[in-house]
């Protein structure tokens, strides 16, 4: 079993920066893809970002391109989400997730934090 934890979210202005991060327990996520999800009020879950075991090719949704870093410390057992440029539409619960196959649809995440939230103000 993995255990996730998000770091607090906060408030942040609208082109401010916020960086995330997670740590992971009971088990080394050092063979693991992470990823990180968010959902906004009355929408459904969307995908942030993805980093494969060895830190390699990093993956993004559309939205959120040049704007957000993921990346991780093994030797930590963390993943961190660094977000630049902040728009309001950026507001949402932040969760990270790990699956056992980069680039695979969300249901394949078997285990998830319990969120954070991001609010930015406009």
């Amino acid at each position: 079993q993995v255990q996730l934890v998000e770091s607090a979210g906060g408030l942040v202005q609208a082109g401010g920066s916020l960086r995330l991060s997670c740590a992971a327990s009971g088990r080394s996520i050092s063979t693991y893809t992470m990823g990180w999800f968010r959902q906004a009020p009355g929408k459904e879950r969307e995908f942030v970002a993805a980093i494969p075991w060895n830190g390699g090719i990093t993956t993004y949704g559309d939205s959120v391109k040049g704007r957000f870093t993921i990346s991780r410390d093994n030797a930590k057992n963390t993943v961190y989400l660094q977000m630049n440029s902040l728009k309001p539409e950026d507001t949402a619960v932040y969760y990270c997730a790990a699956t056992t196959r980069f680039g695979g649809p969300q249901s394949e995440y078997s285990y998830w934090g319990q969120g954070t939230q991001v609010t930015v103000s406009s």
